[in-house]
């Protein structure tokens, strides 16, 4: 099987967006590894158009749990959780792209 010329990508509330853009962000100025091109991707998404392609949604929730983890001590709790909360979104979505479509039906 040979791999597709059709890059996979991920249609993302505007909420978590936004979310998104301003964790990393900080990502960012934390100077994190990897944090800046997917905080320019989602910085410049704008409207109706929240795609992304999976291996940018995937570098901005890794991004986004480096943060959390290097910012566990210095944040309230509640801001701890929103950020926790936007990267496992992120992740979930990009595995919901990347696992196998079940087949329905009777076998």
């Amino acid at each position: 099987m040979t791999s597709s010329a059709f890059q996979r990508t991920i249609i993302l509330p505007a909420p978590v967006c936004r979310q998104a853009a301003q964790h990393l962000e900080h990502a960012v100025e934390k100077a994190i590894d990897g944090a800046a091109t997917p905080w320019r991707a989602f910085r410049t998404a704008d409207g109706d158009d929240f795609a992304f392609s999976v291996p940018v949604v995937e570098q901005a929730a890794g991004c986004l749990l480096v943060l959390a983890a290097e910012s566990a001590q210095s944040l309230r709790p509640s801001a701890l959780r929103a950020l926790i909360g936007v990267a496992l979104h992120l992740r979930d979505a990009a595995e919901a792209v990347r696992r196998p479509a079940l087949p329905t039906g009777a076998w």
